[in-house]
Order: C-alpha cells, then sequence, then structure tokens
C-alpha cells in the first residue's frame, strides 16, 4: 500500500514541473496556459470522489492523497502568481483563468492566499479579464474559510433528512438573488436544485435505503 501511495505521488508530481515562459504578461502565454490545464486534470481527481486505482487506497492515504495535491499545487500556483500576478483572459484564455481560479478554490489550508488572490482577481474582473462568477464563488469560499458569512450563496451543505441543498452560513439571505444577479449568476433557488439533485443521484441507493425516494427541491422565484 506504501508504494502505491509513493508511486500514486511521484506520478501526480511528474506533471506538477512547469517550466513558465519568460514572455510579457500582456502577451497569451502558452506555455503557461498548458501548464493549467495539465495541473487542473490532477486537482479534478483529488476534488472529485475515488476512481479506479484511488479506490485501493484506504480512506487516510486518500486524504493524504488529496493534500499532497493541493498543498503542491498551492505552491505552483504561488509560484505563478508572484511572476505574473493574476492570470487573467489576456494572458491565458478563459480556459486557463478558469482552471486558475479552480485550483485556487481547492486551496482551503491556505485562507490567506485564497484572500491574496481574490484582492487580486477583483481588478482583473473590474477590467473585465476575469469571470465575475468565478470571483463570487471565490469570496465565499474566502469568507467561509475565515469565519465569515458567505455572499452569494455558492457554498452548500446538505439535509441528510430529505436531501436537500441548503447554503452555509449567508448574509442577509433576502437579498442573496440581487447579488447572484449582479454576477451573473441564476437564482440561488435553481442552483441549490441543481446540486440537490446532483447529491441524490450519486447516493441514490444509501438515500433509497433510508426511505428518501427522491430530492426536496426548492420552489423557484416568479419572475
Amino acid at each position: 500500500m506504501i508504494r502505491l501511495i509513493v508511486l500514486l505521488i511521484l506520478m501526480l508530481m511528474a506533471n506538477l514541473a512547469p517550466t513558465f515562459a519568460q514572455t510579457s504578461k500582456l502577451s497569451f502565454n502558452k506555455v503557461l496556459a498548458d501548464s493549467l490545464h495539465n495541473m487542473v486534470k490532477t486537482d479534478q481527481i483529488a476534488a472529485n470522489f475515488r476512481q479506479g486505482r484511488f479506490l485501493e487506497l484506504p480512506p487516510e492515504a486518500w486524504q493524504q492523497f488529496k493534500d499532497s495535491v493541493f498543498g503542491t499545487h498551492q505552491q505552483i500556483l504561488d509560484k505563478m502568481f508572484q511572476q505574473y500576478g493574476y492570470p487573467g483572459y489576456d494572458l491565458v484564455g478563459k480556459d486557463g483563468e478558469h482552471d486558475f481560479w479552480l485550483m485556487v478554490q481547492h486551496c482551503d489550508k491556505k485562507p490567506d492566499f485564497q484572500d491574496k488572490i481574490l484582492t487580486a482577481m477583483q481588478l482583473e474582473v473590474k477590467r473585465n479579464n476575469a469571470d465575475p462568477k468565478n470571483y463570487a464563488y471565490l469570496i465565499d469560499r474566502v469568507r467561509l474559510n475565515t469565519g465569515r458569512k458567505q455572499v452569494y450563496g455558492t457554498q452548500v451543505m446538505y439535509r441528510r433528512d430529505i436531501c436537500q441543498a441548503i447554503p452555509k452560513p449567508l448574509e442577509d439571505s433576502a437579498t442573496v438573488n440581487v447579488r447572484r444577479k449582479s454576477v451573473g449568476l441564476e437564482y440561488v433557488e435553481a442552483y441549490l436544485n441543481t446540486m440537490t439533485t446532483a447529491h441524490f443521484e450519486m447516493n441514490k441507493a444509501n438515500m433509497e435505503e433510508r426511505g428518501i425516494k427522491g430530492p426536496t427541491l426548492h420552489v423557484l422565484p416568479k419572475d
């Protein structure tokens, strides 16, 4: 088992040694964009449920693997940030910007780093050089990771008794849809219903064993 863990980590590290091209921040950097694209593949393995060869790992080893992925990525992303600032559309394209943001989202053990990226990202959003929806998700992540309430309701938890997604602690819930609309997000109720349905499908056998026959959806607001 130890040999398997070491092998998986070595395979991971082989994908985490990008060489950053020394180009101007104002010009598209394909090497950087490709590095982000390759890194996010590993990020998504760690961020999702265990599959394939990872099913052989016991829970503690799987958590160790996840921590190694997110921790190593955080160090690389920080080096990218120190060299280029926040990598917006002009530097890495829309896909690259999304890849960078997505991996920052998973650096929950480094909220100071997330907050630093958030501050820089805000300026790029104002320049139309980063996705305001991504910015909203990162705001919520940073707020919750620093003991505050979220703003946009993007981070959820689930009621086990009825299978329903609900927002984690949320500031001024009565006006959340106004804030969501301002950054291009759908109604929070529609978002929660999507999360609820996906959660039920992923845990359907367990849900049905507990007598839950389907997801409990929120009522959508009338336009």
